[in-house]
């Protein structure tokens, strides 16, 4: 039943995405924007199908098993139905993705395979496809203590899937400011912060769909219209083909660390430090 259910929002969704992906091109167009071109999409789309056949290798081959022997062992029996379970499910999953999302940030091991998802100097619908590659290698590990809280591992997929398709229609400039929701769900506009290079916007509002865990956890900053969004990285990636927008920063972290005259600590650093870290003597 549950594996029914998350193919249903799959087959829903993809239709949909087509109609809105549309939708959002036409109106952009009519305004007379550049929100899209053709060689950001293609690259948009490649990197969706690379991070989905990942993902369903390990999960078919990993993340469910491991998921399940999780809940074999759980702590807490819960009635596996009723909407206190789901709205459970929902915010503590989504506290999870916000914890994963912010070590992809803070930790330059993590940030290489999530920079894809940043790397887009526009900013669309099909941003939200702009997948993080390499990411379904680690990011079953985050919903592990749902298993052991009781959530059905079915259950956690299906609420990462309906998850995502929200996070994914957030990618708009279409949609202003919407008021007091905003002091609760992620919106187009928060989303905005997230994926601006600007200085004030770094590494800003990562939850997604509540807000209310960058508001608890500092990490909250609000768009303001006198700094609008500049989207993309700090700096740029010059060659998008479609080897070097994956494996980019893991090139960068390996020239790092094998520079001559660095301890292991500061090479360690170099790897899972903040992006951008450097020794102090380099400050100096």
């Amino acid at each position: 039943m549950d594996n029914y259910l998350e193919r249903l929002i799959l087959l829903w969704t993809l239709p949909s995405y087509v109609v809105i992906v549309a939708l959002d091109w036409i109106l952009t167009a009519w305004q007379g924007r550049k929100a899209y071109t053709a060689q950001d999409t293609a690259t948009n789309i490649y990197l969706a199908l690379c991070n989905g056949t990942l993902d369903f290798i390990m999960r078919y081959g990993f993340v469910l098993a491991m998921l399940g022997w999780c809940f074999d062992h759980r702590i807490i029996h819960l009635q596996t139905t009723g909407f206190g379970y789901w709205l459970a499910l929902f915010v503590l999953e989504d506290f999870a993705y916000y914890v994963l999302h912010c070590v992809d940030h803070f930790c330059r091991f993590f940030w290489a395979a999530h920079v894809t998802h940043h790397s887009s100097m526009l900013f669309n619908i099909t941003t939200g496809f702009r997948s993080s590659v390499f990411q379904p290698l680690y990011r079953g590990f985050y919903f592990l203590p749902l298993a052991f809280l009781g959530f059905d591992p079915a259950h956690i997929m299906v609420m990462y899937a309906a998850t995502q398709i929200y996070g994914t229609f957030v990618h708009t400039e279409h949609i202003g400011r919407v008021g007091i929701l905003e002091w609760i769900f992620v919106t187009p506009s928060h989303h905005r912060v997230h994926h601006a290079s600007n200085p004030a916007y770094l590494d800003k509002n990562m939850g997604m769909c509540l807000i209310i865990w960058d508001r608890i956890f500092g990490t909250f900053a609000n768009e303001d219209p006198a700094d609008p969004p500049r989207y993309g990285l700090t700096k740029n990636v010059e060659d998008r083909g479609p080897i070097n927008i994956i494996f980019h920063e893991w090139r960068a972290i390996w020239n790092d660390f094998k520079t001559k005259g660095r301890t292991m600590k500061e090479k360690l650093g170099y790897v899972f430090g903040p992006p951008g870290w450097q020794p102090k003597s380099d400050k100096n």
